[in-house]
């Protein structure tokens, strides 16, 4: 007799015969009723539906990604090499009389990173809007923002091993199998982790190993090239009444998890292999979270250069109420009320004024660490079409680059201007010199960096053929300035404007 996973080859005919892919789910329901669904509403999709012509399409759309009832004779159409039983052994469908039930979400994901175009299925546990209730504490989760934010992330070089530590769904995991010949992920959930070997197999992806565990205790003595995590690293009351999910809260105090991951993961990176996760920081009393971040890397048993970039800050009470929603108690009710005392009271006790969230990269120096990085970049982030990790690896390699470069070397390079940086000049009308003027980057971080005349005019001239210290010396006989002076003022942000992606070398 033939195991249940031996029938996933046919669910893959089925979702290709039948054209599940983004694009035809837009088209099905147009993209009104597909951005209505990113908000948890599926009302303008089903009238879309109803409107429409029935097809395996919309069987399937109407079964897996708006979690509606079916009749078994349509399923039993949209999927005619695996049929409802075969789908049912593969735990996908509940089966009552003549209707079938979805008993996961099961849809597909695009998107783009430096290997170019790709979709994927993605099958995870039903959402709040399926179940019509609260989340269970074992759910597992789709692709939500922080598992999109973190893949846009994720650093794209080859590599000979990654760990994707708290798979879920095993999403991180399957980027990750697009530039390291191998892959373990891990989880605490072995419902996770049968749902990433389903995902993994449906869409044909090798060199990945799923284990059982928590934290680190699965690679103990292992060390990776690459480690990525979106770890459970939202801050929950430890109290008795409170839901503790399984793929959001990792069961420490506070921030004690994300603490926990930057003290232990420089022990299981190769030198010169780099973590990257995403992670939350308190701000007690009057203190700075990102100095409480600083003070973790400093701590840290291996030696780790460090880029952190906080992206937001919510005050306590805000911090709270999301995270309740996000468990599916709706604001206004009784236990909203209970949960949100409990959330209060929890940070009382620690003095918790605010909550930072953002990136952290760590790398595993191979000497004393050249990078010491924390900052704020609250807003908005420049175009990326195949994510951030393109840009994070071009800075990190133009940081090591300048890093290793004195001055006088320094000034030996060719650099050219990055094309999509722009200039703003401000003037007061009827001026002849400008009052400010601002370089921006349309890609990376979208970063604006105020220059003055000098640092203006040598971006401008950095085309490839002149040096950086022939332009200094050109600019320092027009302006009629010392060029030593104006040399010691510009060579300090070159190397910034080389390690932001605003010149390459």
């Amino acid at each position: 007799m033939s195991e249940p996973a031996d029938r996933i080859p046919d669910l893959r005919a089925d979702l290709i015969a039948a054209g599940l892919t983004v694009d035809a789910l837009t088209e099905l329901w147009g993209p009104e009723a597909a951005d209505a669904l990113h908000r948890g509403q599926r009302v303008p999709a089903e009238r879309a539906l109803a409107r429409r012509e029935p097809s395996a399409l919309a069987t399937l759309a109407r079964l897996f990604v708006l979690g509606r009832p079916v009749a078994r004779a349509d399923a039993d159409a949209a999927l005619p090499s695996l049929g409802v039983a075969g789908a049912a052994s593969l735990g996908l469908v509940a089966v009552d009389a003549d209707t079938v039930r979805a008993a996961v979400d099961l849809r597909p994901y695009g998107f783009v990173d430096a290997a170019g175009p790709a979709e994927w299925w993605i099958a995870s546990d039903l959402g709040e809007l399926a179940l019509g209730h609260p989340l269970p504490e074992d759910h597992v989760l789709g692709v939500g923002g922080a598992s999109l934010t973190l893949s846009g992330l994720m650093l794209q070089k080859p590599v000979e091993s990654a760990l994707d530590l708290g798979t879920g769904c095993g999403i991180q995991a399957m980027h990750a199998a697009r530039h390291a010949r191998r892959v373990v992920a891990t989880d605490i959930s072995e419902r996770a982790l049968r749902l990433a070997a389903l995902n993994l197999a449906l869409n044909e992806i090798d060199g990945v190993e799923l284990r059982l565990g928590s934290m680190f205790e699965p690679v103990a003595g292992e060390r990776f090239d690459h480690i990525v995590s979106n770890p459970p690293f939202v801050i929950t009351p430890r109290t008795e009444g409170v839901p503790a999910y399984e793929y959001r809260d990792g069961g420490m105090i506070g921030d004690g998890l994300v603490a926990s991951f930057v003290s232990g993961c420089g022990e299981h990176l190769t030198p010169g292999g780099v973590a990257q996760l995403l992670g939350n920081w308190e701000y007690r009393g009057t203190g700075d979270g990102l100095e409480r971040v600083r003070d973790w890397v400093d701590a840290s048993p291996a030696p780790l250069d460090a880029w952190v970039i906080e992206r937001d800050v919510e005050d306590a009470v805000r911090y709270a109420e999301t995270w309740i929603r996000d468990g599916g108690t709706r604001p206004g009710t009784p236990e909203f009320e209970r949960l949100l005392d409990a959330w209060l009271a929890d940070f009382e006790t620690r003095d918790v004024r605010s909550v930072g969230f953002g990136y952290l990269l760590l790398r595993r120096a191979e000497g004393v660490p050249t990078l010491r990085r924390f900052e704020r970049l609250h807003g908005s982030l420049g175009a990326n079409e195949a994510g951030l990790g393109v840009h994070l690896g071009e800075a990190l390699a133009a940081h090591d680059l300048q890093a290793a470069l004195m001055d006088d070397e320094l000034g030996r390079l060719h650099p050219v201007t990055s094309g999509d940086v722009t200039e703003e000049r401000h003037l007061w009308p009827g001026a002849d010199a400008p009052t400010a003027i601002l370089l921006r980057q349309g890609g990376g971080f979208g970063r604006a960096v105020s220059a003055d005349t000098g640092l203006a005019a040598l971006v401008g001239a950095c085309d490839g053929e002149l040096s950086v210290a022939a332009i200094v010396a050109a600019l320092a006989h027009l302006l009629e300035v010392d060029e030593d002076a104006l040399r010691a003022d510009l060579l300090p942000a070159v190397r910034g404007l080389l390690v932001d992606g605003f010149l390459r070398a």
